[in-house]
């Protein structure tokens, strides 16, 4: 069994394959493979898109790489691979993207990609954007993936911009920073989260593990 990390050129890769090996490692879930190679993510059990940076950049980078895309839409769509998108990985399943261009995504679950409108604090200043650091979750709908977590559980973010989610019941959870800001998406065999699970502790590990366990 392999899980696959792929490899675009959209960030820094070690901190999430050190903590989806230290997982997979403890429950017993195989290798995993970091890689920007098709084949490999056509045969992959299990598929991560992480990503960091502006969403037209990310995507760019992700179809520059030729046969990826293909190849990941194919496992996700036709084989129903487990799939998890961290960050703008997670962005890009979206209809669209609205970060400095209007840009197509994925569309394998329906909404848009907007900046974030933060407000003012209980304080009356503004609040900071990119929404950085620190934030408790609000679970919305049960998953097999949240099992373990729950309401009050933080987890650690950093982004401008945040995923409106045209169907509710694909809003897994949320946290608040004025507004409400969509932490967690799922369909089927698809899942993502805004915030970064390998810099989340004990909290993100374990979404980690239940996502290796996962059998949609």
């Amino acid at each position: 069994m392999a899980t696959v990390l792929i490899d675009y050129e959209s960030g820094n890769l070690h901190s999430a394959e050190k903590a989806f090996q230290r997982m997979a490692l403890e429950v017993g879930a195989g290798e995993v493979v970091v890689t920007s190679d098709p084949a490999v993510v056509a045969g992959a059990d299990r598929i991560v898109l992480p990503g960091d940076g502006a969403f037209p950049a990310c995507r760019q980078a992700l179809f520059d790489h030729r046969g990826i895309f293909e190849a990941m839409e194919d496992a996700v769509l036709t084989r129903g691979v487990p799939f998890m998108g961290i960050c703008i990985g997670m962005q890009m399943l979206a209809t669209r993207g609205l970060e400095y261009d209007e840009t197509p995504g994925f569309d394998w679950i329906g909404g848009e990609v907007v900046q974030i409108v933060p407000g003012a604090d209980e304080a009356g200043h503004a609040r900071k954007v990119p929404h950085m650091g620190w934030n408790d979750l609000v679970i919305d709908n049960p998953h097999p993936v949240l099992d373990g977590l729950a309401t009050g559980d933080h987890a650690y973010f950093v982004h401008s911009f945040h995923f409106r989610v045209a169907d509710p019941a694909q809003r897994l959870a949320y946290c608040a920073y004025g507004e409400e800001i969509t932490a967690i998406v799922g369909r089927d065999n698809i899942v993502g989260t805004q915030f970064h699970p390998e810099k989340s502790q004990a909290n993100g590990l374990r979404m980690i593990a239940n996502f290796l366990g996962w059998k949609p």
